[in-house]
């Protein structure tokens, strides 16, 4: 069983490798047939504690059926690599002992140039937080994959110091006893405090009054209200794009311009993404539009070396960016290219000369592949706080935006500014980034998000 990241969902693999790891992961599984829990998906919120038990033994089946997915894997690619060498050895015909270490060094040297595949580590409480986070999705424990264990750990240690800054101070209001006025207001605070905005946090709190008077609410319900709210606000502007997540669509083109100020990490985000469309299957090409830059370029080409995937750039100093674009276009629809990932230059959004250079590149995409799917996604350093709200709205009015990127979430920041741009800016979060890895960037989901921020352990 495969895994495309982008999508998020499994994809059959084989059915050679299929049946072996059933059969190893069934004698595993065998004991627990009978028991219905470990058949369905669970359904409760994560921090319900009355199937706690249930919720344990469900983690121990996934984390057993994951362990013994890896230790087949792990024996596949020792086999093979050891068939390779002997192949290697036969060919060339080796006879001393200084060449089979040259061999040896050789397979060393490939193997480090691969990315670093995930790696199941212990069955701990990060695991255990993981299992709960995917089966209260509806994931049952045969459909959890490496991958997505992996990106949740991630996710919950790069939002770290956010959850330090504004759970603890939300559990300390809530309390154990029931919700009352002036626990909801000293609540404001702490989401102002969070960069939650004005209007994120004025139609949280007014949900929950309206809870109030309707019944009496404890602790833990009010958690679980407030979680659903977060998720409701953020999940607004992104039901109204009609998709879920931000796909390729296959059979046409696909045409990302990635936009922000400088210092946002907006190459490095273009990076990750192209890095985690190639994982995903995708064909991709970059265009080095980023032209105003020292070694903006050469940034963007070691990022397309990592993945593989081919670079349009323009040598000269201070090239027309939408020249770099409309030889990228044609380079890309003469390859049948899935996506065309395109680096702007950072720019501030009250330099008009420089909005108006992001119009060009639009006016140029319309004018060369007018039947391309094109998305414009902003880029914005979370730890910038209303400032990258203020971003936000401006850059929607000029570069006609269609999504955001919120970046550097492992740092000092807060993780309200997603609240503010979707509830203010109204605009989908299409990707988050929790780390400096090419593995810390994912497809956002709401609720992984505000469960990762407001994690109790």
């Amino acid at each position: 069983m495969g895994y495309d990241e982008l999508s998020r969902q499994n994809i059959s693999s084989s059915p050679d490798v299929e049946l072996k790891e059933e059969s190893t992961i069934n004698k595993k599984e065998s004991a627990h047939d009978n028991n219905e829990i470990f058949s369905k998906p669970l359904t409760k919120t994560v921090d319900n504690q009355d199937d706690k038990e249930d919720s344990l033994e469900w983690a121990k089946e996934a984390y057993a059926r994951l362990k013994a997915q890896q230790d087949l894997k792990s024996k596949e690619q020792d086999k093979q690599i050891a068939t390779t060498k002997v192949e290697e050895i036969k060919r060339d015909d080796i006879q001393e002992k200084s060449q089979l270490i040259e061999s040896d060094q050789f397979f060393s040297n490939q193997s480090s140039k691969v990315v670093e595949e995930p790696k199941l580590g212990n069955f701990d409480d990060a695991f255990t937080w993981s299992t709960e986070v995917l089966a209260a999705q509806g994931r049952t424990k045969d459909e959890i994959s490496l991958e997505e264990i992996d990106w949740l750990g991630r996710l919950r240690r790069g939002l770290e110091k956010s959850r330090q800054n504004f759970v603890t101070g939300l559990l300390e209001k809530l309390g154990d006893d029931p919700l009352t006025p002036e626990v909801v207001d000293d609540l404001e605070t702490l989401l102002l405090r969070a960069d939650a905005g004005v209007t994120a946090t004025d139609q949280i709190l007014e949900a929950l009054r309206r809870r109030l008077n309707e019944q009496v609410v404890d602790a833990s319900e009010g958690l679980r209200f407030l979680k659903e709210k977060l998720c409701d606000l953020l999940d607004k502007p992104i039901k109204t794009t009609g998709n879920d997540l931000l796909i390729p669509e296959k059979g046409c083109l696909n045409i990302w311009l990635f936009v922000g100020v400088n210092g946002v990490g907006k190459t490095t985000t273009l990076g990750k993404v192209a890095n985690l469309a190639v994982r995903s299957g995708y064909s991709a090409l970059i265009a080095a539009a980023d032209t105003f830059r020292a070694a903006a370029v050469q940034q963007v080409k070691i990022w397309g070396d990592r993945s593989g995937i081919p670079v349009i750039a323009n040598a000269s100093s201070n090239a027309d960016p939408a020249a770099v674009v409309f030889d990228a276009i044609g380079a890309a629809q003469a390859k049948g290219v899935d996506l065309l990932l395109v680096d702007t230059a950072g720019r501030l959004q009250t330099k008009h000369n420089l909005m108006e250079e992001l119009q060009k590149v639009r006016r140029i995409i319309e004018k060369l592949a007018p039947d391309a799917r094109v998305e414009s996604l902003l880029v914005l350093d979370s730890s910038q706080g209303q400032n990258g709200l203020r971003q936000a709205m401006a850059f929607a009015k000029s570069a006609s935006l269609t999504g955001v990127v919120i970046t550097k979430l492992d740092g000092t920041s807060r993780g309200g500014v997603a609240l503010a741009v979707a509830s203010e800016a109204n605009l989908p979060i299409r990707f988050i980034g929790a780390g400096e890895g090419i593995r810390d960037l994912r497809p956002f989901k709401s609720f992984e998000f505000v469960e990762a921020l407001l994690a109790k352990r």
